[in-house]
């Protein structure tokens, strides 16, 4: 099987404005109608037989509202094959109950995202949130490095994953984004030793531009090429990278069949693509 384990949804009556107010934030081309029918049509057609729903949380007030929905796409995973993580704010005053709700609910883990939500990986109130998570045993999926829609984030870079990392300790945290987009070589020399998992999100060959919509130049839309790419799965070993699309912002078409054409061993493609996700769920759940 592939496992997807970086995509976002949204609840149906709201999914066309998102999607369509998301993409000219960003100024990338969206492949998938953000609803779970679209993303869940779109993987299975790739041949993706499970995808981990990655939901952000930007407004603390709504938290345990944005995990009634995350509950509910639970409830049908058997059906349409997509799995959610929690959503998490570390700024919600409801946070550590909203963790142990999830816990109970048996959901794998949670999504935190910290350039759109203004809280540093490494402030007290994430290191409480990251240490609740280790308690519970829950995953923590985290957006890193920079965003293409908030210019020269620095909250989630390499720097302040490592310091995270170095005073929880002992959790399973995925830095997506091959550790810190657009910030690679940094997440290269600070974060291998570390033992954290990292995700393939939106982070190798070419960002697709939004049709007619900004002027983007041609460097501009360059992400890792595959000798890059390889140097990163080399540094922190194949056991700890995740296939992930970011979907909508990415096709599982064509993501599988980039990650098939990489100069890696089978071996280290099945790992990618799916056995490492499945030993994590498996461990967490």
């Amino acid at each position: 099987m592939i496992i997807d384990v970086h995509t976002h949804i949204f609840p149906e009556r709201i999914a066309k404005a998102a999607v369509s107010k998301l993409q000219a934030g960003s100024h990338t081309a969206c492949f998938s109608d953000g609803t779970a029918a679209g993303l869940s049509a779109r993987e299975r057609a790739a041949g993706v037989e499970m995808a981990w729903v990655q939901p952000v949380a930007t407004n603390p007030a709504k938290l345990s509202h944005m995990n009634d929905f995350v509950l509910q796409i639970n409830e049908n995973t058997g059906e349409t094959g997509l799995l959610s993580f929690g959503a998490m704010h570390p700024a919600s005053p409801d946070w550590e109950a909203e963790l142990e709700r999830l816990k109970a609910a048996k959901v794998p883990g949670i999504k935190l995202h910290p350039p759109y939500q203004g809280v540093d990986i490494d402030a007290p109130r994430s290191l409480a949130v990251l240490k609740k998570c280790r308690e519970l045993g829950l995953m923590v999926l985290i957006h890193s490095g920079e965003d293409v829609g908030v210019p020269n984030a620095t909250q989630a870079d390499p720097r302040k994953i490592r310091r995270a990392l170095d005073a929880v300790g002992g959790i399973t945290l995925i830095a997506a984004h091959m550790g810190g987009w657009n910030q690679w070589q940094e997440a290269k020399r600070l974060l291998p030793e570390t033992g954290v998992y990292l995700d393939t999100a939106f982070a190798l060959g070419r960002m697709t531009p939004a049709p007619d919509d900004y002027p983007w130049r041609e460097e501009d839309l360059r992400l890792l090429g595959e000798e890059a790419f390889c140097d990163m799965v080399a540094a922190f070993g194949a056991d700890r990278v995740l296939f992930g699309t970011d979907s909508p912002w990415g096709d599982p078409e064509a993501e599988v069949k980039q990650i098939r054409g990489l100069p890696l061993r089978e071996e280290e493609i099945q790992k990618i693509l799916s056995r490492n996700a499945a030993k994590l769920l498996v461990k967490e759940m």
